[in-house]
């Protein structure tokens, strides 16, 4: 039978599964019984697959809680947005409609993932480094919306410092116990790399 038209094939559709069951398994074991439960055999035996098939999909144990397919997404929907738009708020507005959406769909994940990244020390280091690799993506984006170069030192020090600073955010968000809105934590954290850090008048 001929697939549909721009939808995903049949065998792209089992990977989606299986890495979905893998993440599940996953966070369900991570909430659980903690981050150093959470082994490759023990997730494989959840998610009901073997192993190699964990390692396969996941070389990186902690991508399992840091990476989410959703890099394209991103990139497609920064390029959509208005010419002419200052770039901070074009980065604001994709990056805050994709946490306000990964917060509606799995908010005890987005709130686990937050809590290890703070506790776990290989989640955190790696997550530096995935965040590097999206920030490249980024920059590809952004550079064809400036008119510059992707290897250029303001792209890159600009969509360096915006990540990092999200991800300062979200971290403050976790170290105080995910009450506030984390949405807005971030839209303010924008705002502050808008408008520096002025100077209080002493008492």
């Amino acid at each position: 039978m001929a697939e549909t038209p721009g939808r995903p094939s049949l065998r792209e559709r089992k990977k989606q599964k299986t890495r979905a069951a893998i993440r599940r398994a996953t966070y369900r074991i991570a909430a659980e019984q903690g981050w150093e439960a959470a082994t490759t055999e023990a997730i494989a035996a959840a998610a009901e697959v073997s192993p190699s098939t964990v390692a396969r999909y996941f070389p990186v144990r902690e991508d399992i809680l840091l990476t989410d397919d959703q890099d394209e997404l991103l990139i497609a929907r920064l390029r959509a947005r208005p010419a002419g738009e200052d770039p901070l708020d074009s980065l604001r507005a994709v990056v805050l409609d994709a946490v306000s959406a990964a917060l509606d769909a799995e908010p005890e994940a987005t709130r686990l993932r937050a809590r290890l990244m703070v506790e776990i020390p290989a989640v955190r280091a790696r997550l530096t480094e995935t965040t590097a690799r999206t920030g490249r993506l980024l920059s590809g984006a952004l550079a064809e919306r400036t008119g510059r170069s992707p290897g250029d030192l303001e792209v890159r020090v600009f969509t360096a410092a915006v990540l990092g600073a999200l991800r300062e955010a979200t971290a403050h968000w976790a170290e105080h116990g995910r009450g506030d809105d984390l949405v807005s934590l971030l839209d303010r954290t924008v705002d502050t790399l808008k408008a520096g850090l002025p100077l209080r008048t002493r008492p």
